[in-house]
């Protein structure tokens, strides 16, 4: 059976290197990007990966189903520039791709790092996330951000960590959180969602909540309170976003 492994790209020439280097031995490797300009193009293209540009950014879910028809492997791995495939894994990938009862997709747990900290609590672990699967049983969402595979039949269970450097720095943790929480007031907004100021102060409220003491943010540490609140602060501007959407809208 072969496998396609699937990228999306925008300025990763910092981390696209580790991920492409983990997935070298995959029989394909599509990098689809968006008009990097920091060399991920060059750096892709230099590790053996089919790159394919484009100017326009669709969101997370149609990039991704953009990269996925490209593919041409019986099987499709996707995985985000600032993950990687540990040997274990690719030795577990292998083994369940070449089963006579392979299942048509499969979710790995996911192992990821906030500021440099494996974090083992906070609602990150196990981050169960569908990347594994036949091409053609499945494709994306069209969700702006937070996107999911929709699978056409059952979903079987790996057990070894897909590794993820979620947030390698402050800077990096307040830039997605801007414009994550600006794609989520979007989808929001599209929905027909509505929010006010007091809703926003609630969300972020119950999520720094939610985070820190129900999913046992505090045993994560110092990280751990920081992740609690840069959650509460995404979930407080993204509804403050869509108030002023609504706003705008009447």
């Amino acid at each position: 059976m072969s496998l396609s492994v699937i990228v999306i790209t925008k300025n990763e020439a910092a981390v696209i290197p580790r991920c492409l280097a983990s997935v070298a031995w995959a029989d394909e490797i599509i990098v689809f990007d968006t008009e990097s300009n920091d060399g991920t193009v060059d750096i892709a293209r230099g590790l053996g990966a089919k790159v394919t540009s484009a100017p326009d950014w669709p969101g997370f879910g149609p990039q991704k189903n953009r990269a996925l028809a490209l593919a041409t492997g019986d099987w499709v791995l996707s995985i985000d520039a600032d993950e990687w495939v540990t040997a274990e894994l690719r030795a577990e990938i292998e083994k369940a791709i070449a089963a006579p009862d392979f299942l048509p997709a499969y979710r790995l747990p996911r192992l990821s790092s906030y500021c440099g900290r494996i974090m083992r609590h906070s609602g990150w672990w196990p981050d169960h996330v569908t990347r594994l699967f036949q091409r053609g049983a499945a494709r994306f969402s069209d969700d702006l951000v937070h996107e999911r595979l929709i699978v056409d039949g059952v979903t079987g269970s790996l057990q070894q960590p897909l590794r993820h450097e979620a947030i390698r720095d402050l800077d990096d943790a307040l830039g997605k959180m801007a414009s994550y929480s600006t794609a989520g007031a979007t989808m929001l907004h599209a929905r027909g969602k509505s929010a006010s100021l007091l809703s926003a102060i609630a969300h972020g409220a119950w999520t720094f909540v939610r985070t820190y003491f129900l999913r046992a943010g505090f045993l994560d540490g110092r990280e751990g309170f920081m992740l609690a609140v840069s959650n509460a602060e995404g979930a407080y501007y993204r509804y403050l976003k869509l108030m002023l959407l609504s706003e705008r809208a009447n």
